[in-house]
């Protein structure tokens, strides 16, 4: 189990019920279904996924700090941006789906990579827990999400990979509920894909 750095004090920090023997808090706990709300509220693109999308990001925040998971802790803050840009970026009527070009994916897959490999030595140095998968969740949310912003149908199949990556990710750092929040956003990403595509091929023709 990874060494939590601080302790939130009173509530967030206390025990709201324990699943086989894990102790699950409050802060967990609301990060878990406020997130969980959030990304659903995405796929059918609903303006309204991005105030849960924040709120979920900022718990998530407080959340990943105490366990030394930086680059997750890091990656709330770009969320959060995210979440504000996104509310005016989608307007009222919500997400209207489309497509990248084939040279604007080789971009973006080449900024995820690069990127990656960049940040881990940078969080190892800092004594970050779990550095190289840490980071590939944090360069992988950030390009994805900057996706699902601009309306990209491409945004969830980097999500998929994310999602499993992050369900092996914190379930060996004991954060068990997590891990099974991100195998549910596993199943998410895959179902938004779908909608997403469907929705992006129905409006270009």
């Amino acid at each position: 189990m990874s060494q939590q750095s601080f302790s939130l004090p009173g509530f967030f920090s206390s025990s709201a019920f324990e699943v086989l023997g894990y102790q699950l808090t409050y802060l967990e706990l609301f990060a878990t279904v406020t997130s969980l709300v959030g990304v659903c509220l995405g796929v059918v693109g609903a303006r309204v996924t991005w105030p849960w999308w924040v709120s979920g990001s900022v718990l998530y925040g407080l959340l990943f700090w105490q366990w030394e998971l930086y680059a997750s802790a890091i990656l709330q803050v770009v969320f959060i941006i995210a979440g504000i840009w996104g509310w005016f970026g989608w307007g009222p009527s919500g997400a209207k789906p489309a497509t990248l070009k084939a040279r604007e994916r080789i971009i973006w897959a080449l900024l995820l990579g690069v990127g990656w490999l960049l940040l881990t030595p940078l969080f190892s140095n800092i004594g970050a827990a779990a550095t190289t998968l840490d980071t590939f969740i944090l360069v992988g949310s950030l390009v994805a999400q900057i996706l699902m912003v601009l309306e990209k149908y491409e945004a969830w199949v980097i999500w998929f990979v994310v999602d499993v990556v992050g369900t092996i990710h914190y379930y060996r750092q004991d954060l068990w509920f997590t891990s099974v929040l991100y195998a549910v956003f596993t199943v998410v990403a895959i179902i938004g894909f779908r909608r997403w595509l469907r929705e992006s091929y129905a409006s270009s023709n």
